[in-house]
């Protein structure tokens, strides 16, 4: 169970996402170790690591889907998982979860309704559904079968049904994965807007380290840890290195040379 009554104090107003000694357990293994970090409204937040470090656990626990999650995380204000927040989070897995046998709008539809019921709200459905589907560029295709969309057009589809309920924090799990390069750019110009213009917090994971440079905050994981919080301007200089992926790999060896010194003073 979260520990409550110990950490940081609830979320300000300028963080949509605060931890402390955040640590989550699957079967015998520790897959997140005492993480402290913070996510500030209206900026993107790049979480950022090798496969298996841990990314989507600690997505998993801010939406508050993961289970045997210790110590405090608060998320918007609220405990993690609080059923307060199901409106208020944006959230789109690795893998895309919308029916197959549905078209695009269908799905949109359904979804739509779930955030918003009533026939009083037919109206601000059909607004929503339609500006999500031109958000994602994908008005040709709304009337096309989910099951018959290639890979990145179904999981524009999941990022339509994130973006329905304007939420207040959208988590993202390798959103542009399998993307060609036009619509990565034209996704990254997407989650600016909605940033600058609407005070969104965006977590946005990835093992492509060049995604980084579009991230205005870093977070850099490796092995459930986090080796560094900050923005790539300063992680660059810090490290002295010229792109962030240099600078992962300095802070690495760092933590590598660290602990073989620990190891060796026992």
């Amino acid at each position: 169970m979260m520990n409550k009554s110990s950490g940081p104090p609830p979320t300000a107003d300028t963080d949509a996402v605060r931890a402390a000694g955040l640590t989550a357990v699957r079967g015998s293994r520790t897959v997140l170790r005492d993480l402290g970090f913070v996510v500030p409204r209206g900026r993107i937040t790049g979480l950022l690591g090798p496969s298996g470090c841990g990314k989507s656990t600690l997505m998993r626990a801010i939406v508050g889907t993961q289970a045997k999650v210790s110590g405090t995380l608060d998320v918007l204000g609220r405990p993690a998982g609080h059923p307060d927040l199901r409106a208020r989070i944006g959230y789109v897995t690795q893998h895309p979860s919308v029916y197959d046998d549905l078209t695009v709008r269908q799905n949109l539809d359904y979804f739509a309704a779930i955030l918003d019921p009533g026939r009083a709200a037919a109206a601000r459905r059909r607004d929503a559904v339609s500006r999500v589907v031109a958000d994602v560029d994908l008005a040709d295709h709304a009337g096309a079968l989910a099951g018959n969309l290639s890979g990145g057009q179904r999981s524009r589809v999941s990022l339509a049904v994130a973006l329905l309920g304007t939420p207040e924090l959208l988590v993202l799990d390798e959103p542009t994965v399998g993307l060609d390069p036009v619509l990565r750019r034209d996704l990254w110009n997407l989650f600016h807007d909605i940033a600058a213009t609407r005070g969104t917090a965006l977590l946005v994971s990835s093992h492509v380290m060049d995604e980084a440079e579009r991230c205005h905050r870093l977070l850099l994981m490796r092995g459930g840890r986090i080796l560094a919080e900050d923005t790539p301007d300063a992680l660059r200089t810090r490290t002295g290195t010229a792109t962030v992926e240099a600078a992962f790999l300095h802070l690495v060896d760092e933590a590598a040379a660290a602990g073989h010194a620990k190891e060796t003073a026992r």
